[in-house]
């Protein structure tokens, strides 16, 4: 029995970060296809240009197996040592740029990377998040998917005023809570596939509220990025996702973070850290890849 929880909290992490991994390789690969030749083009022009490059072709084959990933990960783990680990991309990110497409990397931001791995490495030592395979009656979703939606909103209705900075973080804020949202969906619809298979999955509700939490992450995601600063907006979105993630985990999916003082405070420093590694990392990040970086959506 311990040993197959071993396992599968192995292959969790595993799945968790080739997710970060696809996800780092799809931004970068799709961004070199997008400016390869220099040239600034119409959106049709442009559109035609994409899908005759391999490279940009490469990319959606890579935010598609990044899907599966997570997927997977969340079949095996649970939210609140799954969601934490897609921190990870951000650092993986800088790893393409340095090691692929040789761009140079600030000291500090690697610093920066190396105290947002130690956190979150600290976060989930110190916690060890588990949890049983429960699958959440259809009744008991009610309240988190209610809450999750109705604390989005309000974040939306602030974000409609106010100056750019303070509509990005409040968007990003936004973009957070629905990717965490989302997350619990992708898991019920990995549950309900090894249930009853992929025909029974179109007759049950998770797989069409994936769809909708998709595309509601999406637009939150794309306001958040347009209305100000990403420097803003990214370290909103990227910390208040797990954050999130681990309060629907415990809520939905009955999962469990060691508790205790030592446990605890170790835990949430290292959160903390985290968060810190992550603000320096994207302000001291190479601008270009500023634009580039994903924003942890799933």
């Amino acid at each position: 029995m311990h040993a197959a929880i071993g396992l599968d909290q192995g292959l969790a992490v595993l799945f968790g970060a080739a997710t970060a991994l696809s996800n780092a390789i799809a931004v970068a690969t799709q961004h070199i296809a997008s400016t390869r030749g220099g040239q600034r083009l119409r959106a049709w022009a442009l559109a035609m240009h994409l899908v005759r490059q391999p490279l940009w072709l490469f990319g959606w084959v890579a935010l598609t197996g990044s899907l599966i990933f997570q997927a997977l990960a969340l079949h095996f783990g649970p939210m609140s040592l799954v969601q934490p680990i897609l921190v990870s991309e951000l650092v993986m990110a800088l790893l393409v740029r340095q090691f692929w497409i040789h761009q140079k990397i600030r000291a500090v931001t690697w610093l920066a990377a190396l105290v947002t791995c130690g956190g979150l490495a600290t976060f989930l030592i110190a916690t060890s998040p588990s949890g049983v395979a429960v699958v959440p009656r259809s009744s008991a979703w009610t309240a988190p998917v209610a809450w999750s939606v109705g604390v989005a909103a309000v974040l939306v209705v602030a974000a409609l005023r106010g100056s750019p900075s303070r509509r990005a973080g409040l968007l990003g804020a936004a973009t957070g809570v629905l990717w965490a949202l989302e997350a619990t969906f992708i898991k019920a619809v990995t549950d309900t596939i090894a249930a009853v298979g992929i025909g029974g999955t179109l007759l049950r509700w998770p797989l069409y509220a994936f769809v909708l939490g998709g595309v509601l992450g999406l637009f939150a995601e794309q306001a958040a990025l347009h209305v100000g600063p990403l420097k803003i907006s990214q370290p909103f979105i990227v910390i208040v996702d797990p954050v999130v993630s681990v309060v629907l985990g415990v809520w939905l999916y009955a999962e469990h973070l060691r508790s205790g003082l030592v446990s605890s405070g170790l835990g949430w420093a290292g959160f903390a850290a985290m968060c810190a590694g992550v603000v320096v990392l994207t302000q001291s990040a190479p601008e270009t890849m500023r634009g580039e970086v994903h924003a942890l959506h799933q």
